[in-house]
């Protein structure tokens, strides 16, 4: 079945939009909810089967969102990892507050 993207339909929870922006809200749930999600014609009022949404995901190129890990299997980062993106990320005048406070430090 041909389908415009543009098409107004309403995505269970979410309220009425787009088809493509239905497809793409439906693609980042996690797969337990994505299999529960349901999407509308509004014209017609006829369900979107699973196997349409999937099939229209994938030919407008709108993949599933990776699988959710469990924060116990995620590695822990190494310190020197966390520090270096926290001096990257910092302004400069906090920076050489902080190098001040460190040579006073050592200092004493």
């Amino acid at each position: 079945m041909m389908s415009d993207p543009e098409e107004s339909v309403r995505l269970q929870g979410f309220g009425e939009m787009t088809l493509r922006t239905a497809i793409a809200t439906v693609m980042l749930l996690a797969p337990r909810e994505r299999a529960d999600a349901a999407i509308f014609r509004v014209r017609d009022g006829v369900r979107l089967a699973a196997s349409e949404i999937a099939e229209l995901a994938s030919e407008w190129g709108i993949a599933p969102a990776a699988e959710i890990r469990s924060p116990r299997l995620v590695p822990d980062p190494h310190w020197s990892d966390v520090v270096r993106s926290m001096v990257r990320e910092a302004p400069l005048p906090s920076l050489m507050v902080a190098f001040l406070i460190g040579v006073l430090v050592t200092r004493r």
